[in-house]
């Protein structure tokens, strides 16, 4: 389909979603529901317009961050409302234009070339058992003859069980000529891009139906829709992993998000969750485990460890309730209970329970660095900044406040008082 324009229409308020964020940004899988349909139009076309109105910069600064060459017009809502006045302004420079709705973020890009057909419209259309709340599409001789909305619909139409989807493919030069002739005499006073379906019909252009599933044309109105659309994209990213090779204890409670990358042979236990741009190579991921942004290889992590942005974990053991946040360990163990933060450390070493790297001084952050062998005792400090050199020994509750020497001990502990028989005074026994 490389003659085609594509037209995604972004502009409306989403009321129904009962927020003040735009619609299309609210979150699936970690990514706002616009982001989808732009990807895959990509795959398909490099003459991408997003349609905007509310919140229209909010909405375009966000699809910058992840996009570059796309067009932003800015529909003419005072003038030109509803979804025929979105398409008037917008320039296609193909000779066919495939126009989405960015509130159907399961849209994919395997479903939409079918629409290349040979014809003046080709519309979707869903086959339902209960049309009830559609628009009803009147097809004869695999041609539409007609459309109707819901309330204009008769007794006999209302027994239809085609529904409009809401996706059209136009030969753009009838979108060119046609669009001007777009009426907005009606009930809601908008112009309604269904009204050049009824032109074509009227004029005896060529209209075809595209049968398309209700999961990959289903539209987000609501949170709740949204909720729905959200556990068939995880079932969707966590299918594909499985298949090449990941194993998934109860997928359904595992959380996966767009953009995450998994390599080699990996296990997710229950209740784990891979946030950002994730990568994970070769390891394993115990239950309740959350990683967020960061990188993990040949290691194993959890259950119950939090794994947070600019991690980089190789080689390494990470234990229940350790947390890391931009650490780069290497070969390193941290069996349970510790805070490793804006750190580095090298192979060999082990981190004893209750250890924290002290990273913040209440201004700025500040890095502590462990070389090789290390053993940080159970309970232990280490201010920031600070390096610990190899072969070193930190004793149990210390607490490191200056740079130590390879092959040291370093204790910073008060001499222990023994008072005997305290306890039978303090209790009066």
């Amino acid at each position: 389909m490389n003659n085609l324009s594509i037209v995604i229409l972004a502009a409306g308020a989403g009321t129904r979603m009962k927020s003040e964020k735009p619609k299309v940004l609210h979150n699936i899988s970690g990514k706002p529901m616009l982001y989808y349909s732009i990807k895959e139009a990509l795959k398909l076309s490099d003459d991408i317009t997003v349609v905007l109105y509310h919140q229209a910069s909010r909405v375009q600064a966000q699809m910058e961050k992840y996009f570059k060459d796309i067009k932003f017009v800015i529909q003419d809502h005072e003038n030109y409302p509803g979804t025929g006045g979105a398409v008037m302004n917008v320039e296609p420079k193909y000779e066919k234009t495939l126009v989405l709705n960015a509130d159907m973020p399961l849209i994919q890009a395997i479903e939409l070339e079918k629409f290349n057909i040979d014809a003046t419209i080709v519309m979707s259309v869903l086959k339902l058992d209960d049309a009830s709340g559609y628009g009803r599409v009147v097809i004869k001789d695999e041609n539409v003859v007609k459309i109707v909305e819901q309330k204009d619909a008769n007794e006999q139409e209302l027994k239809i069980t085609t529904a409009n989807a809401g996706v059209y493919l136009f030969q753009t030069a009838f979108l060119k000529q046609y669009l001007p002739l777009l009426s907005n005499d009606n009930a809601q006073q908008e112009y309604y891009i269904t009204d050049l379906i009824e032109l074509a019909i009227k004029d005896g252009k060529t209209l075809k139906p595209l049968y398309v599933s209700v999961e990959n044309f289903k539209g987000v109105n609501s949170k709740y829709e949204l909720s729905q659309a959200e556990v068939i994209h995880q079932n969707r990213i966590k299918k594909e992993f499985m298949q090449n090779g990941v194993i998934m204890r109860l997928p359904d409670t595992i959380y996966i998000e767009e953009g995450v990358s998994i390599e080699g042979e990996c296990i997710l236990e229950n209740g784990v969750s891979l946030l950002g741009n994730t990568k994970i190579v070769n390891s394993i991921v115990k239950a309740n485990s959350i990683i967020e942004d960061s990188h993990l290889e040949d290691s194993d992590v959890g259950p119950m460890a939090r794994i947070r942005p600019g991690s980089n974990l190789k080689n390494t053991h990470i234990g229940n309730f350790v947390e890391t946040k931009k650490a780069l360990l290497n070969g390193v163990k941290a069996g349970h209970l510790s805070y490793l933060g804006d750190c580095e450390m090298d192979t060999g070493t082990n981190v004893g329970a209750g250890t924290i790297t002290c990273n913040y001084d209440g201004v700025n952050k500040h890095k502590t660095k462990v070389g090789k062998n290390v053993f940080i005792g159970s309970d232990t400090q280490l201010v920031a900044p600070v390096v610990i050199e190899d072969d070193v020994i930190l004793a149990a509750g210390a607490c490191i406040t200056k740079n130590v020497p390879k092959g040291s001990l370093a204790i910073t502990r008060a001499p222990i008082k023994i008072i005997e028989n305290y306890f039978y005074k303090f209790f009066k026994k």
